[in-house]
């Protein structure tokens, strides 16, 4: 008899028979008060935004195992390929297991002890931030970490070694939602929750493809019980499009035109909510004039989209129903991201579509934790969302961690892309790389590598192997989903518990553990210094957390995320445990000055990576399938999510362009951009428009062929915009 799949087993055996037939959570969404069966540890998924909760099979206290948490509030019970997989990567055969250095005279990675390791790691940012300032040093951080960790490397960064130049890669996927909920709502506050799937009467994904990118998500989409339609509005015809009762196939990066004239239709066709926007918004007067100003026509030959299809998406927004509109990196990735995502704020807050069930402007996650990086690392903002120019914010962070307030950055620092071109003037000359790829995943790619050769480059990263990894001078090995405490933040504002359940191998510790040992090094203490563990670094965040639109401080302690099934914020004391769903914005009251909403909009602008005779073809990336991870780091140390998923770069064309070139499926073709090459089998799809071909990310060559252009107010890079030529491989 052959073995059982991994998934079986894992459901296999009188306790897994005993959780499953226990009772839930009750109406007030407790859990049992005996929360598991021995042998099992309850934690959270740590691949994506969407925080599903897993179940930890445990032999001896040590992790066998995983299988989704039928009692979590997000998931109820489902799990996507890679959340079956959630262990493989620390099970790796190929983890970093001892620092290494590189010798100077061989170029070669050397072993060498923690102690060595951290005398080098002083050393030389002690050099380079006496030689060129606090600017002379940066940390590009992740999304893929506890938010614990998150608060100790900024505060240690800027608070405790006094550096000011540090980035998140949240970056590359958030930004734009961050500015855009910041500016229009007074603060970064995703308004929904995932009930809202299931609530909506109509659902317009713009820009996103849950049906691969958070396959659970789009679960929950398909328990919708209301009948609901489904419109995608997207260039490609995607696995969700596929679903759907309405495919806009816009023409790319022509989402802002096309949002303008929506928002025109419905003023014309007199939908707009007056009692609500006269209530609860303000400028809605200037934003009115401009979008009665739209020649529709003119818009829709710019979108290249017909009457018909713009007047079956504009339906979707009449009075009476109840509509949501989704999105991800199709609107935040763009040269006009932030205005484009305001856009989609407008249109909801111009039909009341907001804080009401089955509504609201709803952006989704990219990385598991990006949530928390946005609150809590000290890179955009202040813990707890606080702003570097606000004198009270700065009295109320200053004193939490006794020191003076003039101690404190005068602000952010440079963004990503900024830190980058410090380093590649020879204006930065120490850079440090925390559990993230930049060497495959920063747009354009050479800027990075220019960064890297100029600066002293520390990578610490739970692999040696990484394309960022292969290129250090110091290497330092770290834990990994499943060896830390902590707790992350998803899509929905929901925190919940991340457990440790095995030893990182070797010599490699947890990254909060090298955090610890870098402040010790650098001789930092008070706040900082006293943090021994993810429990009192929680208690931080609870505290920094107080009397602000983020506020958790209900939240008894990191362990009582354990057995809840997640809890979203805000919940401050007094409102322990709350609701299992809750959306913000009921009472029509924003988190500006005023509680008003804002309409913000800015005229749209041509793309400035058009096509040309030699590069005739719009490039288009995205993610290939939901067993595929980022740069493939963790989901390539998976045997069974390799098997899942194709190994080699393939490149969509429309058949059309196929036969002028003559390529057939299966070809192998070079795609060629005014950056670089990558080779890629063709296949023909008629999902894709005539003239736009679409790659995957998750190949490192992919992001050599984009063009570094950024949106000005987020910094986010434009991955998904590029001009390319594909030719057939002889």
């Amino acid at each position: 008899m052959p073995e059982l799949p991994n998934f079986v087993r894992a459901f296999d055996g009188p306790a897994t028979r005993e959780l499953r037939q226990a009772p839930g959570p009750d109406g007030a969404g407790r859990l049992p008060e005996r929360l598991l069966p021995d042998g099992f540890a309850r934690s959270v998924c740590g691949w994506c935004s969407t925080g599903c909760g897993l179940l930890v099979h445990l032999k001896d206290g040590e992790a066998l195992n995983v299988s989704p948490d039928p009692h979590h509030h997000v998931n109820h019970g489902s799990a996507c390929p890679k959340g079956w997989e959630a262990l493989a990567p620390a099970l790796a055969k190929d983890r970093g297991t001892t620092p290494l250095l590189r010798d100077p005279s061989t170029g070669a990675m050397e072993p060498v002890s923690w102690e060595r390791a951290l005398e080098v790691f002083v050393e030389k940012l002690s050099e380079s931030l006496g030689r060129l300032g606090p600017e002379g040093a940066a940390f590009l951080s992740t999304g893929q970490i506890p938010t614990e960790e998150m608060l100790f490397l900024g505060a240690l960064w800027k608070f405790g070694i006094g550096a000011a130049a540090a980035d998140s890669n949240t970056r590359q996927c958030m930004a734009t939602a961050h500015v855009a909920y910041k500016q229009s709502f007074g603060f970064d506050a995703p308004p929904f929750a995932y009930e809202d799937f299931e609530e909506s009467d109509h659902l317009v994904f713009w820009g996103a493809n849950p049906a691969i990118a958070h396959p659970i998500l789009w679960e929950r989409v398909m328990r919708n019980g209301r009948d609901p339609v489904v419109a995608v509005v997207d260039p490609r015809r995607t696995e969700t499009a596929e679903f759907a009762h309405l495919h806009v196939a816009l023409a790319p990066k022509s989402d802002l035109t096309l949002l303008h004239a929506l928002a025109g239709e419905i003023l014309r066709r007199g939908w707009v909510d007056r009692d609500y926007v006269a209530r609860s918004t303000e400028g809605f007067e200037e934003f009115e004039a401009h979008v009665a100003g739209i020649d529709l026509g003119k818009a829709l030959a710019e979108a290249g989209i017909g009457a018909e299809r713009f007047s079956a998406l504009a339906d979707l927004f009449r009075p009476g129903k109840r509509t949501s509109v989704w999105w991800t990196m199709g609107v935040n990735q763009s040269h006009q991201a932030v205005r484009t995502a305001q856009a989609i704020v407008n249109l909801c807050l111009m039909t009341g579509n907001v804080g009401k069930p089955g509504t609201g402007p709803n952006s989704i996650t990219g990385q598991m934790n990006a949530m928390g990086s946005r609150m809590f690392s000290c890179t955009s903002s202040l813990p707890g969302g606080r702003d570097w120019k606000d004198p009270d914010h700065r009295r109320a962070v200053a004193e939490h961690f006794g020191i003076d307030p003039d101690a404190l950055p005068a602000g952010p620092g440079p963004a990503y892309d900024q830190i980058l071109s410090a380093a590649a003037d020879g204006g930065l000359g120490f850079l440090w790389v925390v559990a993230t790829n930049p060497a495959h995943s920063w747009i354009g790619q050479e800027d990075f590598l220019r960064a890297a050769d100029r600066a002293f480059l520390v990578v610490q990263d739970p692999y040696p192997d990484t394309e960022t990894a292969r290129i250090a001078d110091l290497y330092l090995p770290s834990g990994i989903w499943g060896e830390k405490d902590g707790s992350q933040i998803n899509s929905e504002r929901r925190l919940s518990s991340t457990r440790r359940v095995r030893r990182p191998p070797g010599q490699a510790r947890s990254d909060l553990d090298i955090f610890r040992m870098v402040a010790a090094a650098w001789g930092v203490g008070g706040r900082i210094g006293s943090w021994k563990s993810a429990r009192d670094v929680f208690e931080s965040m609870r505290e920094l957390s107080r009397g602000r639109p983020c506020d958790f401080t209900g939240i008894p302690s990191l362990d009582a995320l354990d057995g809840s099934g997640g809890v979203q914020w805000p919940c401050p004391e007094g409102t322990y445990p709350p609701a299992p769903q809750r959306r913000l914005f009921e009472d029509g009251t924003f988190f500006t000055p005023n509680g008003r909403a804002k309409f913000l909009f800015d005229p749209s602008v041509e793309s400035p990576n058009p096509v040309s005779a030699e590069f005739p073809l719009k490039l288009l990336t995205g993610r290939g399938s939901s067993s595929q991870w980022h740069t493939l780091t963790r989901s390539n140390r998976s045997a069974t999510l390799r098997s899942l998923a194709p190994t080699e770069p393939w490149v969509e064309i429309h058949p059309t362009d196929a036969d002028q070139r003559g390529l057939a499926k299966g070809d192998w073709v070079r795609v060629r951009a005014a950056g670089g090459t990558t080779r890629a089998r063709a296949v023909p799809s008629p999902g894709m428009r005539p003239g736009e071909v679409f790659l995957p990310m998750h190949f490192p060559e992919v992001n050599r062929l984009v063009k570094p252009v950024f949106d000005p107010h987020s910094r986010q890079p434009s991955y998904k915009d590029g001009a390319v030529q594909v030719e057939k491989e002889v």
